[in-house]
């Protein structure tokens, strides 16, 4: 029987790719990529010239069956994303879980992610922290931030920089115009940034300059005592 190997990429400098990462890839029989544009430029950079096919959110429903079959039928399958560790808000979790479920060995190699680096950057509270990724565009997303209204670890989120000002807008609404939050765009990239305040501080600091790039925000619990 084969093996599933889910390979984090670099969420922006290339350097961050570890020689393991390179390895594996070079080995394995297929490489599952969440967009083959994306993961053809990577692949060029490391020389790595093995087969390539899509799996990404609107058809790993359809291609995990036969993704698990051409495990068990002994061959070595590579998973990755765009950037970043698979199935962290990115396509992933489901042929992990039908490998899990077959007796098929997964195997997730430690590397890059964007919130690691967002939180421990942030100077809030580390030790203890929930990750929300993106939160609900509609449905269930006031009543999920109702309930993390009251939540006293530090918060991780993700957000398009188009939806930041507006999100920021909501936090301060929800948790108080005072709680202290940071805000981190390009991770890893030339333009690395961290902007540190009140969610009154952020909310007019993106408002005057336009967010561009993949953003983290990481919020303060309430402080309960």
């Amino acid at each position: 029987m084969g093996k599933l190997y889910i390979v984090p990429t670099p969420v922006g400098n290339l350097e961050d790719m570890t020689f393991r990462a390179i390895r594996i890839l070079k080995e394995a029989d297929l490489i599952l990529a969440e967009d083959t544009r994306t993961s053809g430029i990577l692949l060029k950079h490391f020389e790595i010239k093995n087969a390539m096919q899509s799996h990404h959110k609107f058809n790993e429903h359809k291609t995990v069956e036969s993704v698990v079959n051409r495990i068990k039928g002994g061959e070595t399958v590579a998973l990755i994303s765009d950037a970043g560790t698979p199935g962290i808000s990115d396509p992933g979790f489901l042929v992990a879980r039908e490998c899990a479920r077959n007796g098929v060995e997964v195997e997730c190699l430690p590397g890059a992610t964007a919130f690691v680096p967002a939180l421990v950057a942030s100077g809030l509270p580390c030790d203890r922290f929930c990750f929300e990724g993106f939160l609900p565009q509609k449905k269930g997303r006031m009543t999920r931030l109702k309930v993390l209204a009251e939540e006293s670890r530090t918060m991780v989120f993700y957000e398009s920089p188009y939806r930041l000002v507006k999100t920021l807008t909501q936090f301060a609404e929800c948790f108080g115009t005072e709680r202290q939050a940071s805000v981190s765009r390009e991770i890893s990239k030339v333009h690395e940034e961290t902007v540190r305040g009140t969610l009154s501080d952020l909310v007019a600091h993106f408002t005057a300059n336009e967010p561009r790039g993949e953003i983290v925000i990481v919020i303060a619990g309430i402080d309960k005592e």
